[in-house]
């Protein structure tokens, strides 16, 4: 007989069905045996009788452990005081392998341990949820994107210069004894692609070799880049509010089970609707002197410098969606932003920061479109001139406004979920202390 997953057994109700898939609890009352059982697409509990089976099926049934491999053969029928909420009558179990001593039990076990054995945690209901979220979100970003004339253009993920600097950048031996590095960005690359076809985007793992031990931080993680051919800061912050508006409402249409489960208050997420609050610089830095003067935050923060998690997390306390703080100075941004003309000292850059102190979940701008000005750029920030010859090409051949931005999908999730931990967000995290399992 044809494999039914869980998720569709309420479509053959009252049909005999054979399920494929583990045991993930068991409880008896002598006579009546209930297996709960999961399959990777739900769990659903299984409900066998002593006297309406042979006996060879119970004795099977006693020697189940926790995550033995079983197939199930039985009836779905709807629960009578749960509406939507399906049982399965079960008439065989074959059993495909007995699991030995489960090591993740009911009792508290500490973050450490789970993350050891992270590649059995990703069975609970928990790790169920968040990836589901996840996975949501990934298919609402492409949605998102090919719904509205972006091409994808993947971007390499070995490059061949430390184009920010070698402090945060993963070295790698290539051939010959050449140096590549992991790449931090395919912002670069965009660029290029970006003048070829007006609007894409990449996506795909980055790695960032800051040695940060924090709630927000993963040395290898996901990150979407929209870039867009005629485009100014303006254009990129209502692209990213329209972005971030749409995945949040395709996540409440489709996981609110999940959102339920990890008791996401969804009142926040339903506020979440463009446009999004636009906060200058200069306006987020007498924010924060207030904040000190009221003795909310330890530091005086001090004009000129970059916004830390603490300085983001008070900031963003203060609206019920993302804030988009917008033109900072340019010393603590990358080379390539294009400077403010009101105001050179400034950058035309964004950071959205999520709400309930969430911090920053995209940061982008307006890329520097004069030729002069980049080299200067290059040469002021002390890099080789000759590792950006193609980068400089693109301004010799048909220059334009252009800008964009990155989003890392596991913070955007870590917010959407409302869970404390980035660290729970991707099936298998790389920290600056982990690199296991």
């Amino acid at each position: 007989m044809k494999q039914t997953y869980i998720a569709d057994v309420a479509r053959q109700a009252g049909q005999e069905i054979v399920i494929k898939g583990w045991l993930y609890n068991a409880r008896s009352s002598g006579k009546l045996m209930f297996l709960e059982i999961r399959d990777g697409s739900g769990i659903i509990q299984g409900v066998l009788s002593k006297k309406a089976v042979p006996e060879t099926v119970w004795e099977t049934a006693e020697k189940l452990t926790q995550e033995s491999s079983i197939i199930v053969t039985g009836i779905p029928r709807e629960h009578p005081k749960r509406p939507g909420v399906f049982e399965l009558d079960i008439a065989a179990i074959e059993l495909v392998a007995v699991a030995e001593p489960y090591p993740i039990t009911p009792k508290d076990h500490g973050i450490e341990f789970l993350m050891d054995h992270r590649h059995l945690w990703l069975r609970s209901r928990r790790q169920h949820a968040i990836l589901r979220v996840r996975h949501e979100i990934i298919r609402a970003v492409r949605d998102f994107f090919d719904s509205n004339g972006f091409i994808l253009c993947d971007t390499p993920i070995f490059t061949p210069a430390a184009c920010e600097g070698t402090t945060t950048l993963f070295e790698v031996d290539y051939f010959d004894d050449e140096k590549a590095y992991l790449t931090q960005s395919g912002q670069l690359y965009n660029e290029a692609t970006a003048a070829a076809f007006g609007r894409t985007y990449c996506f795909g793992p980055t790695f960032r070799a800051e040695k940060s031990k924090t709630r927000r931080h993963l040395t290898e993680f996901w990150m979407v880049e929209p870039e867009v051919a005629y485009a100014t800061l303006e254009d990129t912050m209502e692209l990213a509010e329209n972005f971030l508006s749409f995945i949040v409402q395709r996540v409440l249409e489709n996981r609110r089970e999940e959102l339920a489960f990890l008791e996401r208050d969804i009142t926040k997420l339903e506020a979440i609707k463009a446009p999004f609050p636009r906060l200058h610089y200069d306006d987020a830095v007498k924010m924060l002197h207030q904040g000190f003067a009221e003795g909310k935050l330890e530091h005086k923060f001090e004009w000129g410098g970059d916004l830390g998690a603490p300085d983001e997390t008070y900031i963003s306390e203060h609206f019920d969606c993302p804030v988009m703080v917008h033109r900072y100075p340019a010393q603590v941004k990358a080379f390539y932003m294009e400077p403010d003309a009101e105001r050179p000292e400034l950058a035309l850059g964004v950071d959205v920061l999520a709400p309930e102190g969430y911090g920053e979940i995209i940061g982008g701008g307006q890329r520097m479109m004069s030729l002069e000005k980049l080299r200067e750029r290059i040469a002021e920030h002390n890099l080789p001139e000759s590792a950006f010859d193609w980068y400089l090409d693109l301004r010799k051949y048909g220059t334009v406004p252009h800008a964009g931005f990155g989003m890392g999908i596991e913070r955007c999730v870590t917010w959407i979920c409302g869970i404390e931990h980035v660290r729970e967000t991707i099936p298998f995290p790389r920290m600056l202390y982990r690199i296991r399992p």
